[in-house]
């Protein structure tokens, strides 16, 4: 790894010391990536393994939703309306767009993509079909009043038809010279620890690619890409880094800064609803009482963030949260005292030797699973589990590689877990995502999300109704039932509003979104980094 930083510097022409060597108009904006130990060559955007970038440079939607200010940008199309119904909605296509390969992109290929997704991965069954009224016009129709869906059609990336017809498996197919929209499409270099991608030579906005092109590092954990970037050897970096302030900014506070707004993920600690005891709502409010969030949020998390409550609902959602009933949270609330009691009442007593027992008399242990490759959920596991130990459960930290973790939350046989939730720009999603029977598959049958495995019928009638509904007002009272659902319920316990980590350097490249002009987040693996990397300029002297 050490070869491959000395390598990054000299080609990017930075320092250690954080300064620069050369300011010619051709440098790579160079990211780490801090979960990949080895990059496969797959631009597949149909597949979960895809290198980092493919959607987000490579590939692009028809708008991007910004969370930071809740602001959408059109982009591969202009407009947008949706009929009286609700049952259509038609999107115009932006006039002289190319494909990479310079064949021309039409409403086709947006009617194409749609059919492909869903034959794929699923999903859209809301969709009863879709089709190009001409080049630039494409419709969808719905078979059901779906106000979602706005967002959920508008933000999928869009393939060539003329590319992808011709691929025999499409699921399987790595893609390895992608043909996109996006501003850097070009694979110039690949390895298993670092590649390039080069500006797409036909992008319809090519005032907008003045950086020359990326290049993505690869880094089995936090510890390998934040070292990267204390001795200046990445310009954006998109991970949690201890201490920020005296580690990153101290060691050039003129042109080193970060942003970490809480508009991420809601962070869970989910519980695997199909095991006893944590299909008892009583257990799984007495769990959480025991945690003590502040800790959580102190130490682990280096007070980039806060605790929870009993809402679910993260920074990103600040304008639907139900401001009475977080502030009469209780099982959110660190307290002893009261977890015990519950404990005991719920017929999970303590022993005389300080071990509480599960009801056949065996103890109460559990496993808290979590990727070794992340310090900061690493640190909150281990916090957990002396918290847990203050009401006689031990609680024991397993922490394979992520991709083992993940696959252990897919098919249902983990037991706990430190999981991020559904981001959406709505609350629907989340809660769609920890309550609704929809998403519950059986154990051994794979998920990508709802791991916990929870269903409650009376959060389905609320998500019907939400869906159902384009009325602002009708929409925050479904909102507000759910969050009171989830309060009765606790599906999951709710740790912190996971930060939109994000730290850059100015030394090379300028035009970084900030808390004082948040046109885009700073998370690499955000839809919104196409803005960023529309709106980077190199340094130039």
């Amino acid at each position: 790894m050490a070869a491959l930083l000395t390598g990054a510097v000299l080609l990017t022409g930075c320092t250690a010391g954080g300064t620069t060597t050369d300011t010619s108009g051709d440098q790579l904006l160079t990211i780490p990536r801090e979960d990949m130990g080895t990059f496969s060559r797959n631009f597949n955007p149909f597949t979960p393994n895809a290198a980092p970038m493919t959607q987000q440079a490579v590939y692009e939607s028809m708008f991007v939703y910004n969370p930071a200010d809740g602001g959408t940008t059109p982009w591969l199309a202009t407009e947008w309306a949706a009929s009286e119904d609700g049952l259509e909605l038609t999107f115009t296509m932006r006039d002289g767009v190319l494909w990479s390969d310079g064949e021309p992109m039409v409403a086709g290929d947006v009617a194409y993509t749609f059919m492909l997704q869903k034959e794929l991965l699923g999903g859209f069954d809301y969709l009863d079909s879709v089709g190009a009224d001409d080049d630039q016009t494409v419709r969808f129709v719905l078979n059901r009043p779906y106000s979602p869906a706005l967002y959920e059609i508008g933000q999928q990336i869009i393939v060539p038809q003329h590319i992808w017809e011709e691929i025999d498996d499409p699921a399987k197919d790595t893609n390895g010279t992608p043909v996109g929209t996006g501003p850097y499409t070009e694979v110039d270099s690949f390895q298993s620890q670092s590649f390039d991608l080069g500006k797409n030579p036909n992008y319809w906005q090519p005032d907008k690619q003045k950086i020359a092109g990326i290049r993505m590092l690869a880094f089995a954990g936090n510890d390998g890409a934040n070292l990267a970037a204390v001795n200046g050897e990445v310009d954006w970096a998109y991970q949690f880094m201890p201490d920020i302030e005296k580690s990153f900014v101290a060691k050039d506070p003129e042109h080193r800064q970060f942003w970490f707004p809480s508009t991420g993920s809601m962070i869970n600690w989910q519980l695997n609803t199909t095991k006893a005891p944590f299909n008892d709502v009583n257990v799984r409010k007495a769990l959480s009482m025991a945690v003590d969030r502040e800790q959580v949020t102190d130490i682990a998390m280096n007070g980039y963030t806060g605790p929870a409550d009993c809402t679910g609902l993260s920074g990103a959602y600040t304008t639907w949260t139900d401001a009475d009933l977080a502030g009469s949270c209780d099982w959110t609330n660190h307290d002893v005292d009261a977890a015990n009691a519950l404990f005991d009442k719920a017929g999970y007593p303590l022993g005389a030797d300080g071990t509480r027992t599960l009801p056949d008399g065996s103890p109460f242990t559990l496993d808290i699973s979590v990727g070794s490759a992340s310090s900061d959920w690493l640190s909150a596991a281990t916090i957990i589990s002396q918290n847990l130990a203050e009401v006689g459960i031990t609680a024991t930290v397993d922490s394979p590689d992520w991709p083992t973790v993940v696959a252990s939350y897919e098919d249902g046989s983990f037991d706990t877990g430190i999981v991020w939730s559904n981001n959406a720009p709505t609350p629907y999603q989340f809660f769609r995502g920890v309550m609704s029977s929809e998403t519950v598959k059986p154990v051994g049958e794979k998920t990508f999300e709802n791991y916990h495995r929870f269903a409650s019928p009376e959060a389905d009638a609320l998500l019907a109704t939400f869906a159902a509904s384009s009325d602002e007002a009708a929409q925050t009272e479904a909102v507000n039932a759910l969050q009171a659902e989830f309060d009765a319920e606790a599906p999951v316990i709710p740790l912190f509003a996971g930060p939109e980590w994000g730290m850059f350097t100015d030394i090379r490249f300028t035009g970084w979104p900030t808390e004082s002009d948040p046109y885009a987040t700073l998370s690499t693996k955000s839809p919104t980094t196409v803005l960023v990397l529309t709106s980077l300029e190199p340094v130039t002297k």
